[in-house]
C-alpha cells in the first residue's frame, strides 16, 4: 500500500535542545542533575497532568512554582532558562512542506495546552501540517493506541498508509503495535533518508 501520510513529533524532533548549558546550569542551582530538572517539569505529576489536559499550562507552571518556592518573576526567569537552549529546525519545517505537496501531513506530540497557540503564532509553521494531535488537546498521550488512531482518522488513513517519526523508541513501537509505519528519530540526515526510502518504496 502506498504512503498516504507523514506524522511528525515535535519535541526532540523538530524542536531539539541544541544548547544544554542554560538547562544544566538552572538544574545545578536547584540541586537537580539535567534529567531530573526534565523529568521536574515533563513527566512528574503536575506535568503529566498538563500533557493528558487535566490542568492547564498556567496551572502546571503555577504548581512548578510553589514547588520550587519562587516567586512569580523567579519562576519566568525559570522558564525562559529552561527552554532557552532549544531550537527549532526550520530545515525541517521546510521539508515538511514540500512533502505536504504529495502526501497529507500531521503533528502528534504530547505537550501541554499551549502548544497550538505556540506553533501558529511564534514559531509559525502550523501551515506545514493538515492536522495537530497535540494530547492536552485530545486527553490521550502517546504510546496510547488510541492517539494513534485518532490522528489517523483525522488524516483519513488507515494505519498501513501513515508513517510516524519520534525520537522516542517507545513511542515509536507504539505506532508499529497499530500497524503503522515508524521511523526512530537520530538525526534529520538519517530520518529524511529512511523517510525517503519508504516513500520511494511504497510508489507503484
Amino acid at each position: 500500500m502506498s504512503i498516504q501520510a507523514v506524522i511528525w513529533d515535535l519535541g526532540g524532533v523538530l524542536v531539539r535542545t541544541e544548547n544544554y548549558v542554560p538547562r544544566r546550569t538552572l538544574a545545578g542551582r536547584f540541586g537537580m542533575t539535567f534529567e531530573e530538572i526534565e523529568d521536574f517539569v515533563f513527566s512528574g505529576e503536575s506535568g503529566n497532568r498538563a500533557q493528558r489536559g487535566e490542568i492547564s499550562v498556567e496551572q502546571h507552571w503555577e504548581n512548578q512554582r510553589k514547588e520550587l518556592g519562587l516567586s512569580p518573576v523567579e519562576m519566568q526567569v525559570f522558564r525562559d532558562q529552561f527552554w532557552q537552549g532549544d531550537r527549532l529546525d526550520t530545515d525541517l519545517v521546510a521539508y515538511i512542506r514540500q512533502l505536504r505537496q504529495s502526501y497529507k501531513t500531521g503533528l502528534l506530540s504530547n505537550a501541554f495546552s499551549d502548544l497550538r497557540a505556540v506553533v501558529s503564532e511564534i514559531w509559525k509553521f502550523a501551515d506545514a501540517f493538515n492536522e495537530m494531535i497535540i494530547s492536552a488537546e485530545v486527553g490521550l498521550v502517546k504510546p496510547d493506541p488510541r492517539i494513534y488512531h485518532l490522528a489517523l482518522e483525522r488524516l483519513g488513513v488507515v494505519p498501513e498508509a501513515a508513517v510516524f517519526i519520534d525520537d522516542y523508541i517507545h513511542n515509536v513501537e507504539g505506532a508499529r503495535a497499530v500497524n503503522m509505519h515508524a521511523i526512530h528519530f537520530r538525526d534529520p540526515q538519517q530520518t529524511r533518508s529512511e523517510l525517503q526510502d519508504l516513500l520511494n518504496g511504497s510508489r507503484p
